[in-house]
């Protein structure tokens, strides 16, 4: 009895309980199913995918991360390759879509040497072998190119094509990168200095770059100006309200004017900080055509919005804590957090300021900026999903500009590295010992399905197109990728389709 006894399991009933070969193959199916999702969403000439919500939301998009985002992923390996997705859209903000290729196309071709018998650890030791080389490859390839905006555009179409509308990518790849360029200070890149802001209103063609800064509301009192140019643009943080006393105490008067006199010295208290600034504007723009903005973190109230619509100028209140950063880098000035002591050095300037309307919802727009360190890139579109779309890619396509700028280099794109990285492999793997051969040719392989898949997207034969692609490598060495719009193989140069490094 006790033989019969070792060989019983103590496990839950209804437990699944998956032994190696099956494990492999359960695993190696996740990361299949995963592939044949997305493999369609990859290139310019990928298509749309369309999410449907529980509740019916709708949502539009080609891009690999938000895809991944937005599926429910059951399996547990599926779910960590879409993790390691996710995590390289966090640090470089593109790439999504041919990582998970890649790790599918991995396995698949793994699996034939399982079956033949192959140990996984030996393979993994070639996989291992063979990516340490293909690093050391890349590093040979990139091409280090001196960053003109002209290169950075064709960065950023590289990586906006893939996620939007041809027509569309080629003019987000300039705002975007004029954003970017804009921004640019001492080498250093913030990007939160870029706003984006989205009016639902016209086409997404009408999409712009604004040197300076689109506020989502506008002045509160009816007789102040909609539109001023040459602003002196004051940035404060001081409440312009009328407060009552705090303490708690009782106030007896025994006649009208005793009560008139306690409130107008109370309302003084607030009336005496606009005075100030209007001692100010009156100072610098007397007698000249310059005007006065004032935009204030803290509340302005009724009474202090008049006094400030009798001078001609436009207030505006209770603007956000990150606008209030961003308008000093991008009109100049000092942001204020008191009214004393103002002086002329502390403000900035704008060619114009105006107001624009549309429903329920003002914008007030300050462009004409000297010289801008923050600008917003202002999204229209004409409804819900297609705002968001192009919101998704223009994050992407900021990131690939900053990226390039900081890495000083790209490399060819157009699945062209990939055609190079695995004829280099194959040269590799000659000195590779043993069964890790076997991992070398399984990387190797995979590579490839990315140019297969550009090619097969675009309608093209995937065969044809790969081999002609890889002979006319190995005849010039030099780095060839696939023209999507010819299905012919065309150096990288001339398809000036780059990735980032």
């Amino acid at each position: 009895s006790e033989s019969k006894m070792s060989s019983l399991q103590f496990l839950n009933e209804r437990a699944d309980i998956i032994k190696k070969a099956q494990a492999l193959a359960v695993n190696a199916n996740a990361a299949k199913g995963l592939q044949d999702v997305l493999k369609s969403n990859l290139g310019p000439k990928g298509t749309i995918k369309m999410l449907v919500g529980g509740a019916g939301q709708v949502k539009l998009t080609k891009d690999g991360s938000t895809l991944l985002g937005e599926m429910q992923i059951q399996h547990p390996t599926a779910a960590m390759i879409g993790r390691a997705a996710n995590a390289q859209d966090d640090i470089v903000g593109d790439g999504t879509t041919t990582n998970v290729l890649f790790i599918g196309e991995l396995m698949r071709k793994a699996e034939s040497y399982l079956a033949e018998g192959v140990h996984p650890r030996v393979l993994v030791d070639g996989i291992e072998s063979a990516k340490m080389e293909t690093l050391k490859f890349l590093e040979q390839f990139k091409e280090v190119r001196t960053m003109d905006r002209d290169l950075l555009i064709d960065v950023s179409r590289a990586s906006l094509e893939t996620k939007i509308h041809p027509k569309l990518a080629e003019q987000m790849a300039s705002i975007v990168t004029d954003a970017v360029l804009t921004i640019q200070k001492e080498g250093n890149i913030d990007l939160h200095m870029v706003e984006i802001m989205h009016m639902k209103h016209k086409m997404s063609t009408d999409t712009k770059l604004v040197q300076g800064l689109v506020l989502d509301h506008g002045a509160r009192h009816p007789d102040m100006p909609k539109k001023l140019t040459n602003c002196f643009i004051l940035t404060l943080n001081v409440s312009l309200e009328y407060e009552k006393t705090d303490v708690h105490s009782g106030f007896f008067w025994s006649s009208a004017e005793q009560r008139e006199k306690l409130i107008s010295s109370e309302r003084s208290f607030t009336n005496d900080k606009v005075e100030k600034i209007l001692e100010l504007k009156r100072q610098v723009c007397e007698g000249t055509d310059k005007t006065f903005v004032i935009i204030n973190q803290k509340g302005i109230d009724p009474e202090s919005l008049d006094l400030l619509a009798k001078e001609n100028i436009i207030g505006i209140r209770r603007a956000k804590r990150r606008n209030m950063e961003r308008l000093t880098l991008a009109c100049g000035g000092h942001a204020m957090n008191s009214v004393d002591d103002l002086k002329v050095e502390d403000l900035g300037f704008a060619k114009l300021v105006y107001e624009q309307v549309i429903g329920e919802d003002k914008f007030t727009f300050v462009e004409g900026v000297d010289n801008p360190f923050s600008c917003t890139i202002l999204i229209k579109g004409p409804n819900e999903h297609s705002i968001a779309q192009i919101k998704g890619s223009i994050r992407d396509g900021l990131r690939a500009v900053k990226n390039s700028i900081h890495d000083g280099c790209v490399v060819p794109g157009a699945g062209a590295f990939e055609v190079a990285a695995s004829e280099h492999l194959k040269e590799h793997q000659k000195k590779v010992a043993g069964k890790a051969k076997f991992g070398v040719e399984v990387f190797a392989a995979a590579l490839l399905t990315i140019p297969r898949t550009l090619a097969s997207n675009a309608g093209y034969d995937a065969q044809d197109v790969l081999l002609d692609t890889i002979d006319k490598y190995n005849e010039t060495k030099k780095p060839f990728g696939i023209d999507l719009n010819t299905g012919k193989p065309s150096p990288s140069n001339i398809t000036k389709v780059y990735d980032c490094y």
